[in-house]
């Protein structure tokens, strides 16, 4: 029988280093995946759009474009995905990730939320949406190896 290779989109905020977390524990747990994300880098992410378009005057249509684009990357991602893990932080407001979150659920896609437990009443619908409620990244790495292996 031959093992499937497993996609999963990594998303959400930006500011800490859970997704090297779940990127070396499932890699130390030899599991077959391919991880993918947003882009990481805060001004690239918010500038993609007048970079690759042209320039705006007004903040609005530079933020409109620069979703736009990165939504090109995102959704194909995230219809491509066989797991969808969702980071929520408690600095910022991470919209985008509440959104990727809802295009994941739209596709069937299987969702994993990862947050703290202060943050459970405010993302209770998203959690609604998920298969598992995750508070680190060790236990998406669990959750990610039994799903792939069958195995505890």
């Amino acid at each position: 029988m031959t093992e499937k290779h497993w996609s999963v989109y990594l998303s959400g905020e930006i500011h800490s280093d859970w997704r090297e977390k779940i990127i070396e524990g499932a890699a130390k747990a030899s599991l077959s995946v391919t991880f993918n994300s947003p882009v990481t880098d805060h001004a690239a992410s918010d500038d993609c759009g007048v970079a690759i378009l042209g320039a705006e005057d007004n903040d609005f249509w530079k933020d409109q474009k620069g979703a736009r684009v990165n939504a090109l990357r995102t959704r194909s991602l995230i219809a491509d995905a066989d797991i969808v893990v969702v980071r929520f932080g408690d600095k910022y407001r991470q919209w985008n990730a509440a959104f990727d979150a809802g295009c994941a659920a739209a596709l069937g896609k299987s969702i994993i939320t990862l947050h703290d437990s202060d943050l459970t009443h405010a993302l209770k619908e998203v959690d609604g949406a998920a298969l598992a409620v995750a508070e680190t990244p060790e236990q998406v790495v669990s959750l990610l190896s039994y799903a792939m292996t069958g195995k505890l």
